[in-house]
């Protein structure tokens, strides 16, 4: 059914350092695509249209600016408080410090945020209000769609058609991001293109009639979009045909955090510098400042007609906003040099970026380690040779090219606002000719901030008249991970091959899955941009060309009569028509039966979109940890401390054992925030660790948890405040232990490594250590390291010794039984079971177990049962022999039947067994079925 509403084809440039938006009426045939004008703020109290809208917000101070000064109110329908858009924004910012928000698009990208947490302006103080990438994101869309209906009352813009373009390096959780963006914006309905396709449209547009003649002579085209906030790379190859050539990307770029930006922030070290500050270094809030004044001189001082030297400045604040001002200047040779030698120099084929070298965080972002895009631009050159070589294989003419050489594009499209500067664009072209003896093809792009948005528009035209002019389908090749008994070799599945076109569904008929209905499910992909031949279902190794993606998770629905109830299922997977991923689980059995997979997106529960999982009254749950572990929290009575935890249960209404996965992750989240303030007293540290811990056990099971775990890992090296405090060391130990599921084998060493002296019998009766045992909570640390799953089997046979050891003698705690049965398991919770003990070894464990009584030691019984349980492997099992002694004592002992069961037989544990044995946990719910 046609839309009554749709008049307009709309592309948007939703860029890192303006937005633009360019439209063409839907029924025109002529292609005339025009500039939408956007009315904005241009200075407290004035409004006007502008053909950019600068991507940025400015948060006032209350009373700061009067109703008339916001004659232009805009913002996302969440926001409680008034934001300031448009050019008005970046006059403000440049003039106050720590309420300015900028490069929102590149914190979409950050892979280490809350991109729906209130974060922005990053390094602000606590009483100025923050927004999160998202929203910010939201805003601006939501500012172009309150325009454009004051323009436009009779076609709303999120009944045209529209298509917003991102980067080509964005992963799929950056572009759900933006779909959410836009979600939030109120435009549900968009489409994604890769900006430097759209440059290529525009271009294309722009040359209607002369496309074959321009590309004569040319193989193979870079287009080349160094933004604000990122520097795009994507190779098209060119081959010529009777009417016009026919265009195919082969080859986009990883995700490189590196463009207009970090010019701006190495100026902005240089006056840094020049500022005489030498004692320490400037504050977020003051650097994001003079970033924006060095941003503003560097566009003036690259133009061609631009001054000798400008003075940047770093105003004062409070009192002294005046007289605390500091000026320094910056000249036009010192900026260029800069920005051709630091970011463009005329580096080799064969000079790369190091990939062993840190990345640079600075101003909350990960920006690139390495400066040089020219570097960067020879290292996907190399990524894509095979592919780039096959363009140039036609001609006879290049066969006696080098094969280093061969690579290299003889075309090259530029965008992006660093090359409105024209020394950065003739010192490109010098770079390309360098590699190549010949100096490539320039594709002339007049209008580079405009044209993405033009080119959006050509996108949406030749879909319409059904004439896409640039093929290649997917970008990248995916892949899904799966467990391995090599713990070297990570290896994955290919669910789809690079070049799959735009909705068309691959199936993976050879690799079948069994899919745990009714619990979360959790997907780990990786994705493969450069070359590589593969197909549905080949399996490869996982090296560092890959790159990780954010997990997918996601609950079933099942027959809820069958909690456990599993269904073999195929993975479809689809390059959808919007830009995004799709997977979905097919039932075998009925291929109608299907579940939908998505991207989880981390999400603040409050200001985006409310989780229904959580209680109507988190932010009173949340406001009560942060009047513990807060800013505010020095004055707060020591008895609300203690008392926290019960406190917690009475918002919650329910005891702590009760409360939900989602509930425990958004606690855990306001506690991480308050990480810093947990040592202002010893019950703060107890309290902190014990509710840390219990939030976030098992460790893993539910989406993000590595991070979170990551996150945590950071505080280990720091140890405990107050360390004459037994209980804050038992809560120490108890928080490693719930939380080790998530740990990963080099942090468990490392834990291992720490309590072994105290473990050992040898070692403990030394003077010093046997002092210390009795305060640092020496159960505790027994109870952690029977979890430690990725210790090495040696390791695990050194402390299970170490532990029977210390059971012969009186007085050692019966619950050290409990803990060599962990030790020993045939069937671990989270570890992989190649480091499982040999049962050989184990069966020596269990004659020591067999001889002590089990009425009067139970521990001891349970203890040879975790230990004697049957996988079903008889690599791990126990010898028949020695089950048959152990049901036999069990029985004798009026042992529980379950226990029994157990040994017995293969048997998936109920939930009451599960938390008997291993603690509250999310049980994995997909692995590969092995059809061999």
């Amino acid at each position: 059914m046609k839309n009554p509403n749709l008049n307009y084809l709309v592309g948007i440039d939703l860029g890192t350092t303006h937005t633009v938006v360019a439209y063409a009426k839907a029924d025109n045939t002529q292609q005339e695509i025009q500039i939408f004008q956007i009315e904005q703020l241009i200075a407290p109290g004035q409004v006007a249209a502008r053909p950019l809208l600068p991507s940025v917000r400015y948060h006032p101070a209350s009373g700061e600016l009067s109703e008339a000064d916001l004659a232009f109110p805009s913002g996302t329908p969440s926001e409680t408080e008034t934001a300031v858009i448009g050019e008005a924004a970046r006059l403000l910012g440049a003039k106050t410090k720590g309420r300015f928000v900028t490069s929102a698009k590149s914190w979409l990208s950050h892979p280490s945020v809350d991109h729906g947490a209130d974060i922005l302006p990053w390094g602000s103080s606590d009483d100025i209000s923050k927004v999160s990438p998202i929203a910010a994101s939201a805003s601006y869309l939501s500012h172009i769609r309150t325009v454009w209906g004051h323009q436009f009352p009779d076609a709303p813009l999120e009944k045209q058609d529209i298509v917003i373009t991102v980067p080509a390096s964005f992963d799929e959780a950056a572009r759900s991001l933006t779909l959410e963006a836009a979600r939030l914006a109120g435009l549900p309905n968009v489409r994604l293109l890769e900006e430097p396709q759209a440059v290529c449209y525009d271009w294309l547009r722009r040359n209607t009639g002369t496309i074959k003649q321009a590309l004569a002579n040319v193989h193979l085209l870079l287009v080349c979009d160094v933004g604000g906030g990122t520097t795009d790379l994507t190779l098209i190859k060119v081959e010529q045909g009777e009417q016009e050539p026919k265009l195919t990307r082969i080859g986009v770029g990883d995700h490189l955090m590196l463009g207009g930006d970090n010019i701006d922030l190495a100026l902005a070290h240089l006056a840094e510098s020049r500022l005489g500050n030498d004692e320490k270094r400037l504050s977020a809030a003051d650097l994001s400042q003079l970033i924006e004044q060095c941003r503003i001189a560097k566009e003036r001082l690259l133009a061609e007609d631009g001054p000798e030297q400008i003075n940047v400045t770093l105003l004062g604040g409070g009192s002294k906003l005046i007289g605390g001002s500091r000026s320094v200047a910056l000249s036009k040779d010192e900026v260029r040099k800069i920005a051709l030698d630091g970011f463009f120099p005329l580096s080799g084929l064969d000079d790369l970026p190091d990939r062993k070298r840190s990345g640079v965080v600075e101003f909350g972002l990960p920006y690139a380690a390495e400066p040089a895009v020219s570097k960067h631009i020879a290292a996907f050159l190399k990524l894509h040779s095979a592919a780039s070589r096959e363009a140039f294989a036609m001609d006879a003419a290049y066969t006696s090219i080098a094969i280093g050489a061969g690579s290299v594009p003889d075309a090259l499209l530029l965008n992006g606002g660093v090359f409105r500067s024209q020394p950065i664009t003739r010192r490109l072209v010098d770079l390309i000719q360098s590699w190549r003896s010949s100096p490539p093809v320039l594709l002339e792009n007049k209008h580079p901030e405009l044209s993405v948005a033009f080119g959006a528009v050509s996108y949406a035209i030749a879909r319409r008249d059904k004439k896409l002019k640039i093929g290649g389908g997917s970008a990248r090749s995916y892949f899904l991970l799966v467990d391995t008994d090599d713990s070297t070799a990570q290896q994955g599945i290919c669910i789809l091959p690079k070049g799959s076109e735009e909705g068309d569904e691959v199936i993976l008929k050879d690799r079948r899955f069994a899919l745990r209905l009714g619990v979360p499910v959790r997907f780990h992909l990786v994705s493969l941009s450069g070359d590589g031949d593969f197909k549905p279902g080949d399996v490869t190794e996982i090296t560092d060309l890959f790159h990780s993606l954010p997990p997918l998770a996601v609950a079933f629905e099942g027959d809820t009569g069958k909690p456990n109830d599993e269904v073999i299922v195929e993975l479809a997977v689809t390059q959808t028509e919007v830009g995004t991923l799709k997977i979905q689980c097919i039932a075998a059995e009925d291929s109608n039966q299907r579940w939908d997979v998505e991207f989880q997106i981390r999400k603040k529960a409050a200001g985006l979109q409310t989780d229904a999982a959580l209680p109507g009254n988190f932010n009173q749950i949340a406001e009560q940890i942060q009047a513990v572990f807060g800013a505010k929290s020095r004055q707060i009575d020591p008895k609300a401390v203690k008392s926290l935890r019960a406190d917690l249960e009475k918002l919650t209404g329910i005891a702590r054992t009760e409360w939900t996965t989602p509930l425990l992750r958004a606690m855990f989240g306001t506690l991480l925030e308050g990480a810093k303030y947990q040592r202002r007293s010893e019950n703060h540290e107890r309290v902190w660790l014990s509710l840390a811990g219990f939030c976030l056990r098992p460790g893993f099971g539910y989406p993000l948890d590595d991070w979170r775990v990551e996150q945590l890992w950071k505080n280990y090296s720091q140890g405990i405040q107050f360390v004459n405090e037994t209980q804050n060391w038992t809560e120490w130990w108890t928080l490693w232990r719930r939380i080790s599921g998530g740990l990963d084998a080099a942090a468990q060493e490392k834990i291992f490594a720490d309590i072994a002296k105290f473990l050992n019998p040898a070692a403990a009766r030394q003077p010093g250590v046997a002092k210390q045992i009795k305060n640092r909570g020496y159960d505790d640390m027994v109870r952690l390291a029977a979890v430690l799953e990725r210790l090495p089997g040696a390791k695990k046979i050194q402390l299970g010794e170490w532990l029977l050891k210390r059971l012969e003698k009186a007085g050692e705690p019966s619950q050290t039984w409990w803990a060599v049965g962990r030790i020993g398991a045939r069937m671990p919770f989270h570890g992989s079971s190649h480091n499982v003990i040999p049962a050989d070894i184990v069966c020596l464990w269990l004659r020591q177990m067999l001889a002590v009584d089990w009425k009067k030691i139970p521990q001891a019984g349970f203890a040879a049962t975790l230990i004697a349980r049957m996988s079903g492997d008889r690599a791990r099992d126990i010898d028949d022999a020695m089950r048959r002694q152990i049901i036999e004592k069990l029985k004798l002992s009026k042992a529980p039947a379950s226990w029994i069961d157990m040994v017995e037989q293969v048997k998936e544990l109920d939930e009451k067994e599960e938390k008997q044995i291993f603690g509250e946990a999310l049980p994995p719910g997909l692995k590969l079925i092995n059809e061999a």
